[in-house]
């Protein structure tokens, strides 16, 4: 899933000190990061276990620099907007739960009575919905309304920026647009009582993970009047409800009454209700947590804490750190950026440490150095280097002039988003464009704001040549969530900007095809197929410019209970806190 952007800002993973920060393999936990959720739990049941020591009662107030772009469950795949919708509202097919003993999440039926049951050849998968399901307003959730929101997924021209595996995996998934285009009469989804039949046009062993989305929720067709209004209040499912909702500024919560604990296998209604505030001052937001006092004793935060701070934040004891499989990248546009050596030599112009430092990232915890796009951690990874002696942290402004000059490119112009409004990305922008002029670039950086930033980064036909401040998360353990949802050919120029680098290359494609048509997720794991695309796209091709593997360090409240890290999606673990006495 894509990473939180807009700053470079959430998600990030516990690491070792400054001696580690060059090795990868020293981050804390590195190889549970990328198999964060690999267990599945077919037979859990509900209700969720019991948080230890947890109380009932209060209001948790949440505080980030960055607002979720969209809440809408069809368009949720931002890990703030999915950890939100997830952990408190939307309930999904499946879901992944807490296990405080080996500190990590695995999946479990949600919704479903189970995991899913695949036919033979895994292209047929069959949920069974539970009982007792209902919506906010009392009304029992129905097959039919799952299978609307599944086919309401495929809109991706009105509701873009949802995962796409859908378009990839599923029966005509290259085809159909959707019931606003093409009607609900969609062949790949079927209901039988409380049963519902999605059907594949290739092997899709990883459906189970994938259900675990909010666009796997339930939705009503008679509650889709306004689809693009929908998400400004979707209908709750989960333990909590929208009370009070401004994009891009706060959100609060209150509970809902018609969940049922019994049916729930993962969430918990500890705390009265929900404050979610937006576009909180970085510094502010640091400070009111050190101190403690007053209602931030009840708060708690996912946005990383600075770099100043992080040592006295450690020393409070109220410091929680984790990983996340992560990856940042900067997408180098293929259509833009044709010359190989033009993009090799942007990898060593570009400022790694420098920019962590300016960006507020703590070098070795909540960055560290990567030479790969699959996420230490993750099944089947190949270690390599993409450009010779790069280790992930080494500028070199001569290497890369000598690129230039190959090329033939000096002066090239290079033209990335930035939010103006935000002093971090301000700093980190002009110590990036100091390093591209130094390395012999034209650098014209694009000012935005941080509300359009998303924007900018999806549009194809946006003034620049690099998608930056963002990067991609394991949707779970395997290659299969890496490469086809981001470097798929045939996602260039889809809504949305699923393949960021517009990245179309036949070899590239054949193989990703091949891998998912004719190995499992434990062969690729063995013969590393996976890693060794991953080599290929970035020793021969060289679309992205990887800046750091995530870390975690988030500040919380003396009174916040049950603090842990998802280390799935790279935010707090929301179903498991409560408000202590």
């Amino acid at each position: 899933m894509v990473a939180a952007t807009a700053a470079l800002v959430t998600v990030a993973a516990c690491g070792g000190g400054d001696d580690d920060s060059g090795d990868p393999e020293a981050i804390e936990g590195a190889d549970e990061a990328g198999a964060a959720g690999g267990q599945m739990i077919a037979d859990a049941t509900a209700p969720a276990p019991e948080v230890e020591g947890a109380t009932e009662g209060g209001t948790a107030t949440v505080i980030a620099d960055v607002a979720p772009t969209t809440l809408d469950p069809t368009r949720s795949y931002y890990t703030d907007s999915t950890a939100i919708l997830s952990g408190l509202v939307t309930r999904s097919l499946t879901q992944y739960r807490y296990n405080p003993e080996t500190k990590g999440l695995e999946l479990v039926p949600d919704m479903a009575t189970d995991l899913g049951t695949p036919n033979e050849d895994f292209t047929e998968w069959t949920f069974e919905l539970r009982d007792g399901l209902k919506y906010e307003d009392g009304s029992d959730v129905k097959a039919e309304d799952v299978a609307y929101a599944i086919k309401r997924s495929f809109a991706i021209d009105e509701l873009p920026d949802g995962p796409t595996y859908n378009t990839q995996f599923f029966l005509d998934g290259d085809k159909y647009k959707g019931p606003f285009k093409d009607g609900d009469d969609y062949k790949g989804v079927e209901v039988d009582g409380n049963k519902i039949t999605i059907k594949m046009r290739r092997p899709f062993g990883d459906m189970p993970y994938y259900g675990s989305f909010p666009s796997f929720t339930a939705i009503p067709k008679s509650a889709d009047k306004n689809p693009e209004q929908y998400g400004n209040h979707p209908l709750s499912t989960g333990p909590y409800k929208f009370d009070d909702y401004k994009q891009g500024q706060y959100l609060k919560l209150t509970k809902n009454e018609n969940w049922d604990p019994a049916t729930d296998t993962t969430r918990h209604q500890y705390v009265d209700g929900w404050d979610f505030q937006w576009g909180q001052d970085q510094a502010a937001m640091d400070q009111t947590m050190l101190d403690d006092q007053g209602t931030a004793q009840t708060t708690l935060s996912y946005t990383n804490v600075a770099p100043a701070v992080y040592q006295q934040a450690k020393d409070s004891g109220r410091l929680v750190e984790g990983v996340a499989p992560c990856t940042r990248m900067w997408f180098l546009d293929m259509t833009k950026i044709k010359d190989l050596k033009v993009r090799q030599a942007i990898g060593w112009a570009f400022p790694y440490e420098g920019y962590w430092k300016a960006d507020g990232q703590v070098p070795g915890v909540t960055k560290v150095p990567s030479t790969t796009i699959m996420a230490p951690g993750s099944a089947g990874r190949v270690e390599y280097e993409a450009l010779e002696g790069q280790d992930g942290s080494t500028t070199d402004a001569d290497k890369a002039k000598a690129l230039l000059k190959e090329a033939g490119a000096e002066g090239f112009e290079l033209s990335w988003p930035y939010a103006r409004d935000d002093k971090q990305q301000v700093a980190a922008m002009e110590v990036v464009k100091q390093a591209f002029e130094e390395a012999g670039f034209t650098a014209k950086p694009y000012a935005t704001t941080t509300d359009a930033f998303r924007d900018v980064y999806s549009d194809y036909d946006a003034p620049i040549n690099m998608r930056t401040s963002s990067g991609w998360c394991a949707d779970w353990p395997s290659g299969s969530a890496w490469f086809p949802a981001q470097w798929d050919g045939e996602l260039v120029g889809v809504a949305g900007m699923p393949n960021p680098s517009n990245f179309d290359e036949p070899e590239v494609n054949k193989e990703m095809n091949h891998i998912l048509d004719t190995m499992s997720g434990e062969e690729t794991a063995k013969n590393h197929a996976w890693g060794d695309l991953d080599k290929l796209i970035q020793t021969k091709y060289y679309p992205a410019v990887t800046v750091g593997y995530d870390g975690l360090a988030l500040l919380h409240g003396s009174k916040v209970g049950g603090m842990s890290i998802d280390n799935v999606r790279g935010e707090p673990n929301f179903p498991n806190i409560y408000i202590k006495e």
